[in-house]
């Protein structure tokens, strides 16, 4: 497709008053055209930003005729839609929100769910060598929950460890990065809450995954994923996902997703997705 669009900044309050900023795509429309677009609302990855390379499959997908919402959290402006049609992309951490989502909320019309994070339990106790470094892991958790509780401040830890995580971090080094991309970094930092790292390993979207059909799924997964594992992600497709559904795969790892080829392929496939059951 070879539509010209636009996007600007928008900003707006959750239930709780928080204020959620993103970027709205949409096709830039011919005067006769009146016509309602479908609205696909898209969020990062576990601790990413919108400006690390999401926008990319923001504008792909535009392009399709569809009016795009890429945020920083969660929630959902307001544009020129038709409610009727409403498609959810999420990707690694929100690849498991849009399972759980499409699950509970029966407007969402189509779902691509690409390398979603399904077992945060499963996933956490894997990332540690033993069990004596997990066992560390909880009594970390227990005694930041007491010191919360006593009104401290909840303890900051790194997302990633370049130095035991060297694979991943090439992902988020901007040193390594290219020139045109380093603008893609400001807005990153390394660093969460040990509760969000706890809170991740309490998650675990494969619970609902029986209650997303009749909603279209399109999972999307990397060959080589040891981050949310592959392995995983096609056992629950293949036992207890429903139809509609399909599963599409790409040669590489988790982090390759977002660049070059990888990237045109599951760009590709998700737009094809959304045109084939929102466009009709």
């Amino acid at each position: 497709m070879n539509v010209s669009f636009k996007h600007h900044d928008i900003e707006f309050p959750t239930q709780n008053d928080v204020l959620l900023r993103g970027w709205l795509y949409e096709p830039i429309r011919e005067v006769e055209n009146q016509n309602l677009y479908p609205r696909i609302v898209m969020s990062p990855y576990y601790g990413g930003v919108k400006e690390l390379f999401l926008d990319l499959y923001a504008e792909y997908i535009t392009k399709f005729n569809f009016v795009v919402l890429l945020y920083d959290n969660q929630n959902f402006g307001d544009s020129e839609v038709d409610p009727e049609r409403i498609g959810i992309w999420g990707t690694s951490y929100s690849g498991g929100h849009v399972l759980v989502v499409s699950a509970i909320d029966k407007r969402i019309n189509c779902v691509v769910s690409q390398m979603p994070s399904i077992n945060g339990k499963q996933n956490l106790r894997r990332k540690h060598k033993n069990d004596e470094a997990y066992q560390k892991l909880l009594n970390a958790f227990e005694r930041d929950r007491k010191q919360i509780a006593e009104g401290g401040t909840p303890r900051m830890i790194p997302i990633l460890q370049p130095a035991l995580q060297p694979d991943w971090w090439e992902f988020f080094d901007v040193n390594k990065a290219l020139d045109e991309d380093k603008w893609r970094y400001k807005n990153w930092k390394n660093e969460q809450t040990l509760r969000s790292l706890e809170m991740y390993g309490e998650y675990n979207p494969e619970e609902y995954i029986e209650q997303v059909s009749p909603c279209p799924l399109l999972m999307i997964v990397a060959e080589n994923d040891t981050v949310t594992f592959t392995e995983d992600e096609i056992e629950l497709f293949e036992k207890k996902v429903r139809e509609p559904k399909k599963l599409v795969k790409f040669n590489g790892d988790h982090f390759l997703a977002y660049k070059g080829q990888p990237f045109e392929i599951t760009a590709k496939a998700a737009s094809e997705w959304f045109t084939k059951y929102l466009q009709t």
